[in-house]
């Protein structure tokens, strides 16, 4: 009997190369007793229609660059979008809840409720059965404080609604149960939500954004990205009998409190979990997607690989964790860097924390500085997998989209968090994106883009691209003061010509998030103008001077009033040409600034 229990649980490992294959909505968990990272499952679907689960388990040894496949006979099916938490007890532990699957067809969809615990020590799995516990569902999140494992929200989708969940479960690691912590009507709780960061603190536990769907009779759901945070306030009881005291999950107590929105904070979006930062008790947060659903037929997206802290202390507090340029001895002054695309999905821009790709080919041209450490940043992209062991942060896979095409990656990059110096590439994409626009248009074609579609104005007007977006100029602009004194009637055809060019750009490209971000739209006021690009612009000032503090923010919106001056007239000449057109002001806004944001027109999908 004993050779037969060994035989049907006997773990085998493998050295494999390079990280597990293409894949989303896996989990990267730092081990709890060991410098290693451990991936369990995820999905992967493909362009002909096929979807593909995975159960396998890879370990990552950061110190080898070393990854090993772990087989066991007795590990949980197929899935992705689970949640997995690790325990240092026992010799270290890995516990998994939940998940979806589907079939190859997707002809058959399943959501768990099956709950697992990992050993470390012995690569092998054991399922937990208890009578009471969570319902299936995906996209929940589930973090440890003290010896309980405590577990909220995530979906359930029985094929004609997606129900979003906010219940708060806690399951007791030395009783082995679990239990549902009920709180009053009148009690402040989160909304129903996936998809969300979950990260524990000494005194309790702190939730951050997410993504749900509203859904109003007769009309189609809606897309709802979250970005409030909660914190849920944990204690346990002591008896007044101190011989009988207990630290059962009966003696917690529970309290959800609402974090006020500080003064800065990402742009909202979906489609990233902020991993735990343990030794500066900060969640880091990497990339993830902003949708904006147009029409009923569509949304527009743009995708981030931007880096942002939150210090989970006190009330919490965001800063944008940028990286540390080099100093240059006997350089001074701003650089100017131009957009690069060499075959991969977008280029990269100094001074921007907005959706850029990485570009892994250099040229030689003098204006762009190969040691710009942004250069070594990942594309854009959303449900990455995130772990951050020690003081290193890893990034594996994710989701990048492109018009209606889906590209899943299978990249690996490292950082270290305390130096922010550059991104480590362990292991570069096999992923071909092709390129935005023509995919048969040379650099030459996309760096510099006729004014005029007829060719009458191509010896006065060009558009070209700085460091921090379109721009519009004359060919002659060094000769500003014979435009000062030019007639009325010359200087309105131009500002026309600028409109039309501004329009054509519009309307003929898929601009960049950057783009989108640094440029102002039509009947957009300055300070709506700020607020929406805030943080581009104090993350442009903070890469040119040493100011921080209030001092930043007014370089930053110094920068800003600069930009908005200069794209006004362009503007209302737009909405004048708009307005002869006989559009309203709707169709006016969505006219002039079509801000596709690299992603293109896609279908809605759960942004987990």
């Amino acid at each position: 009997m004993k050779h037969e229990w060994e035989d049907a649980h006997k773990v085998t490992e493998e050295l494999v190369e390079g990280p597990p294959s293409r894949r989303a909505n896996a989990t990267l968990t730092p081990c709890p007793s060991g410098n290693y990272l451990w991936s369990i499952g995820g999905e992967f679907f493909s362009d002909d229609g096929k979807a593909y689960f995975y159960n396998d388990v890879y370990r990552y040894n950061p110190e080898k660059d070393e990854w090993r496949k772990f087989v066991s006979p007795t590990c949980p099916g197929p899935r992705s979008a689970h949640a997995v938490v690790a325990s240092p007890a026992g010799g270290g532990k890995l516990f998994l809840f939940g998940g979806e699957f589907s079939s190859l067809y997707q002809n058959t969809f399943h959501h768990y409720r099956d709950f697992w615990c990992f050993d470390i020590s012995t690569h092998s799995w054991d399922r937990l059965d208890t009578k009471v516990r969570p319902s299936a569902r995906s996209g929940h999140r589930i973090t440890m404080w003290k010896h309980y494992i405590v577990l909220f929200g995530g979906f359930y989708d029985p094929g004609h609604r997606t129900q979003y969940l906010h219940d708060t479960w806690v399951f007791d690691t030395q009783e082995y149960k679990w239990r549902q912590i009920e709180f009053k009507d009148t009690d402040r709780k989160p909304s129903a939500r996936s998809g969300f960061s979950f990260l524990s603190t000494p005194e309790g536990i702190v939730l951050h954004g997410g993504y749900c769907k509203e859904y109003t009779k007769g009309k189609r759901p809606i897309g709802v990205m979250l970005d409030d945070t909660w914190f849920l306030r944990m204690s346990v009881e002591t008896s007044q009998y101190p011989s009988l005291s207990t630290a059962s999950s009966d003696s917690l107590v529970l309290k959800w409190e609402k974090r006020k929105k500080p003064s800065f904070a990402p742009h909202i979006r979906s489609g990233c979990t902020m991993s735990l930062w343990s030794a500066k008790g900060m969640g880091i947060l990497f990339g993830g997607v902003t949708d904006n659903e147009r029409d009923e037929e569509s949304l527009e997206s743009v995708f981030w690989n931007d880096l942002y802290g939150y210090q989970l202390a006190s009330n919490g507090r965001w800063q944008s964790m940028i990286l540390k340029k080099p100093k240059k001895a006997g350089r001074s002054g701003k650089r100017k860097v131009v957009a690069v695309q060499q075959g991969e999905p977008e280029a990269s821009d100094e001074d921007d924390d907005t959706a850029k790709t990485q570009v892994d080919k250099r040229t030689e041209e003098p204006d762009i500085d190969p040691d710009d450490p942004t250069l070594t940043a990942p594309i854009p992209r959303y449900n990455a997998m995130l772990a951050v062991l020690r003081n290193t942060l890893y990034i594996y896979g994710g989701i990048f989209e492109r018009g209606s095409r889906e590209y899943t990656l299978d990249d690996f990059y490292s950082i270290q968090l305390d130096k922010l110096e550059r991104y480590m590439c362990l292991k570069h994409s096999g992923i071909v994106i092709p390129a935005e626009g023509d995919e048969s248009s040379s650099d030459e074609d996309d760096e510099d883009v006729e004014s005029d579609e007829d060719g009458d104005s191509n010896d006065e007007m060009q558009v070209v691209e700085d460091d921090a977006g379109l721009k519009f100029k004359r060919l002659n602009e060094s000769h500003d003061d014979e435009v000062a004194d030019e007639p009325v009637d010359v200087r309105h055809d131009e500002v026309r010509a600028q409109a039309t060019a501004f329009m054509g750009v519009s309307k003929d490209t898929m601009r960049s998030a950057e783009d989108v971000i640094s440029t102002p739209e039509p009947g957009e006021t300055l300070a709506l103008f700020y607020a929406r690009s805030r943080e581009y612009w104090t993350q442009k000032a903070h890469g040119v001077s040493d100011n921080r503090g209030k001092q930043l923010r007014r370089d930053g919106f110094s920068f800003a009033e600069e930009r908005y001056a200069e794209y006004k007239p362009i503007l209302e000449e737009v909405e004048k040409i708009l307005a002869e057109a006989g559009l309203d002001e709707d169709e006016m806004r969505a006219g002039a600034a079509q801000t596709g944001g690299g992603g293109g027109i896609v279908s809605s999908r759960n942004r987990r």
